[in-house]
């Protein structure tokens, strides 16, 4: 595979259907960092994830790297900020503040699509919209986005927005996975489920989604009695067993991994979706790209998804 297919977030704006997440790079080993990019640029990838709450050495990596490259022009930068820290930290001040130490950090001016990272339903939907447009027009970020809200919040806003005359969001990302939590990985985190699906399939809003592949609860490395703790409590289930068996059953009909079974579960939705990885090296990387090659029929993707 050469080129990661892409879809449209906004008329100027396409990113890869696999996103790279950057929690994993650092810049005390730029080398390894700039391995794992230069690996996802080579497959036609152009999408990084970014937030101020992964602090200043993964920020700084991308940053290295692209001024490296002389590539900015050619990323999609996702950044997100007011992550609540323990307290509430929706406002403009704190919208603002975020994006200019990611700018500092990056060695950048913009991000591509700016993302609050929660919500806070203390907030009305007005004031959140007609903060981040003025973020918007101040030239900080080309497009708007969410992560960690409901599918009922978003379509408030977008209502909000387009009886407003505001610029609308243009993507959500919640978590999206073939293994359904028992419940948040981590405070405030927010995972789509049936009803939410068909929210995104009519109104065709792009879902970016993180922890796509369920903390690796597909790879194999995990069986029923042993595993890490974190994953345990949040996927261990009869219900994702059976899902992992029903990805065995898939895998062997195709030729593929069980995790390939199951990425290309989140890729086969009937709506745009991007999948957010996070590989620990090339090997890895190319391992989720394998995914995009695995086909599944609409009838596939909810076979798998009953338990």
């Amino acid at each position: 595979m050469t080129n990661l297919p892409m879809i449209r977030i906004t008329d100027s704006i396409e990113c890869s259907k696999l996103i790279l997440g950057s929690m994993m790079l650092k810049e005390e080993n730029m080398e390894h960092a700039s391995e794992i990019m230069d690996a996802y640029a080579a497959l036609g990838g152009n999408c990084i994830d970014t937030a101020h709450v992964y602090g200043v050495s993964c920020s700084r990596a991308v940053g290295l790297w692209m001024r490296e490259k002389n590539n900015r022009q050619d990323i999609v930068i996702i950044g997100k900020g007011a992550h609540p820290y323990g307290s509430p930290r929706m406002t403009r001040e704190f919208m603002e503040q975020d994006l200019l130490d990611t700018f500092e950090r990056m060695q950048t001016d913009y991000v591509d699509i700016f993302m609050l990272h929660r919500d806070d339903p203390e907030k009305s939907v007005g004031y959140i919209l007609e903060s981040m447009n003025a973020l918007l027009e101040n030239g900080y970020c080309r497009s708007l986005g969410v992560s960690n809200w409901t599918v009922a919040r978003i379509q408030e806003a977008n209502e909000y927005a387009t009886s407003h005359g505001l610029v609308p969001l243009s993507c959500n990302s919640p978590n999206l996975s073939l293994a359904k939590p028992n419940e948040a990985r981590w405070e405030g985190c927010v995972s789509v489920y049936a009803d939410d699906l068909k929210w995104h399939e009519r109104s065709q809003l792009p879902l970016l989604s993180w922890s796509s592949q369920a903390g690796g609860f597909f790879t194999g490395r995990y069986d029923r009695d042993n595993g890490d703790p974190e994953i345990r409590r949040v996927y261990y289930s009869e219900a994702n067993w059976e899902r992992y068996r029903k990805a065995e059953v898939l895998a062997e009909e195709k030729g593929a991994s069980t995790n390939d079974i199951a990425l290309a579960y989140v890729l086969s939705q009937p709506f745009p979706v991007c999948a957010l990885i996070g590989p620990n090296s090339a090997e890895e990387l190319h391992s989720s790209a394998r995914a995009l090659s695995v086909q599944l029929s609409p009838a596939e993707a909810a076979w798998l998804d009953q338990a």
